[in-house]
Formats: C-alpha cells, sequence, structure tokens
C-alpha cells in the first residue's frame, strides 16, 4: 500500500467516525421526538454511534496494520 492509498484510507475513516456519530445522534433525536424520552435515546444514540465509529476504525486501519507487519 503506498502513502497515497494510506492517506486516503485515513481520511475515509475520518468521515466514518464522524458519519457514525451524527447519524447516532439525529436517530436518537427523532425516536426522542416520536417516544417522547428527550435525552435518553439521543444519549443512547451517541454511544451507539461511538462503538460503531470503534468497530468501524479497528477494521478499516487492520489492512494498514498487517501489510505493515509484512513489510
Amino acid at each position: 500500500m503506498n502513502r497515497f492509498e494510506v492517506a486516503l484510507r485515513f481520511v475515509g475513516v475520518g468521515f466514518y467516525i464522524g458519519g457514525s456519530i451524527v447519524l447516532g445522534v439525529f436517530v436518537g433525536l427523532w425516536l426522542d421526538s416520536k417516544f417522547g424520552t428527550r435525552p435518553l435515546l439521543s444519549v443512547v444514540g451517541l454511544f451507539l454511534g461511538f462503538v460503531i465509529a470503534g468497530y468501524g476504525v479497528y477494521r478499516m486501519i487492520q489492512p494498514i496494520i498487517k501489510s505493515n507487519d509484512s513489510k
């Protein structure tokens, strides 16, 4: 993997983190307005976004780590 590919992968990781967290919060806010449980489901959505982002980052970074180990 060359440096350009690695840089693009890290840019993608950043967008994935931001997208996961923002989507989790927006879904939580929407569910809160539907069920009247404000701010419970927003906080749950935030934490779920963090968990999904963490798992996704782990999966996206794994090939970079493995390619560096083989060199």
